[in-house]
């Protein structure tokens, strides 16, 4: 492919973990002059930077089932592949269930993560307690368990995607935003920012929580919307977990694990707006400390460090929306994940870029994630969102 000067085959639009991945392999599948714009000054200072950093195969969704086999197998193997150092602690996830209804979904659950060759189990509140000794079991009717799952490293698998990029030739802009996207007839001829016309053969949607604007500089309606989470850390204290076990108290969303000596913490709350509001509610610490000292005692001991917000880009099912979209040939979504973006990134990444490239998304069947989803009535809908 011809390319000239201050021209791209691919522009990549978000320079979070997802828009890294899409361009590390883009440039590995040879895709031509790769350009990745990030609006922020440095790379993965938006949602990425602000996740709590877990992965797991824990999911009530085939596809998102399918989707963590994939990634997470990448995550494992990442440091030695891109020559980058990743901290990664794969302790598993212990999910507390103290509803009947929930308690028979969530066997349901793990009959289907079983079945797609992920060893989950089910425990009684007898065996719950060797796992999570630090945990308080009133109320507890059971619990599920993957060891599979685990705790990565979000900025420094985010900088590593970028360095091997730069190796491989993607032009990395920060600072530089999308601004729009020229048209003519079903495809993208080039993406206007605020720096120039970037002349290119094809661009994507990596734009995490502002992905529904970007798509509405092609005229698509992408139901993606932000919703704001808070995260919580503490000072190391004497009762701090063991390891890095995440525990998630499901009623709630409660969820705790290991983090430099003390905990790492979180809750989503049920009546937060649709907004960007990146503030942290200090009134909203009361009710995650209410939860937090009712099933995990040992916190009482703790000292709360730092607090901040990040946003999830929630799609109305809760999966993510990725591939070409129906009314441009040349234009790719990698949208939606819904709080699982770090996680499924690095599949992701592959998966856009076989699409690019091939015609066709090989490692994985995404039919089932496209935007046309929308257009008719589904029950498909992701229960395990945390």
């Amino acid at each position: 492919m011809n390319v000239t000067m201050g021209s791209a085959d691919v522009v990549v639009i978000g320079g979070g973990i997802v828009g890294a991945s899409v361009a590390y392999h883009l440039a590995k599948a040879q895709a031509g002059r790769i350009v990745l714009l990030e609006r922020e000054s440095l790379l993965g200072t938006g949602s990425t930077g602000r996740c709590a950093g877990g992965f797991r195969h824990q999911f009530s969704s085939e596809i998102n089932i399918r989707l963590s086999l994939e990634s997470v197998r990448m995550i494992l193997s990442f440091s030695e592949e891109l020559d980058y150092p990743a901290d990664v602690h794969q302790n598993g996830y212990l999910f507390l269930l103290s509803k009947p209804e929930e308690a028979e979904t969530f066997k349901k659950n793990v009959a289907l993560q079983n079945s797609c060759g992920v060893p989950s189990i089910f425990l009684p509140p007898g065996e719950i307690a060797r796992l999570a000794p630090h945990v308080a079991l009133d109320g507890i009717l059971g619990a599920t368990y993957c060891a599979w799952d685990g705790i990565g490293d979000p900025n420094g698998m985010t900088q590593g995607y970028a360095s091997a990029a730069r190796r491989l030739g993607v032009n990395f802009r920060t600072g530089v935003a999308a601004r729009g996207l020229h048209i003519s007839g079903n495809r993208i001829e080039a993406v206007e920012t605020d720096a120039g016309t970037i002349p290119c053969g094809a661009a994507v949607n990596a734009a995490g929580p502002h992905a529904r604007e970007v798509a509405a500089l092609a005229g698509i309606d992408l139901p993606v919307y932000p919703e704001r989470r808070h995260v919580y850390t503490t000072a190391p204290f004497a009762r701090a977990p063991k390891d890095f076990l995440m525990v998630i108290d499901f009623t709630s969303t409660f969820y705790v694990h290991r983090e430099s000596g003390g905990a790492l913490m979180g809750m989503g709350n049920p009546e937060e707006p649709k907004s960007f509001n990146l503030n942290v509610d200090s009134r909203f610490l009361d009710k995650v400390l209410e939860v937090a000292l009712r099933r995990f005692p040992g916190l009482e001991e703790a000292h709360v460090s730092r607090a901040w917000a990040g946003l999830y880009e929630m799609s109305p099912d809760a999966l993510p929306i990725l591939g070409r979209v129906k009314q441009i040939e040349n234009f790719y979504l990698a949208n939606g994940f819904s709080g699982h973006g770090f996680q499924h990134a690095p599949i992701t990444g592959k998966l856009v870029a076989e699409e690019i490239v091939l015609g066709i998304a090989q490692s994985l069947n995404i039919d089932s994630l496209r935007l046309e989803r929308f257009e008719t009535i589904s029950t498909t809908r992701e229960v395990n969102v945390v």
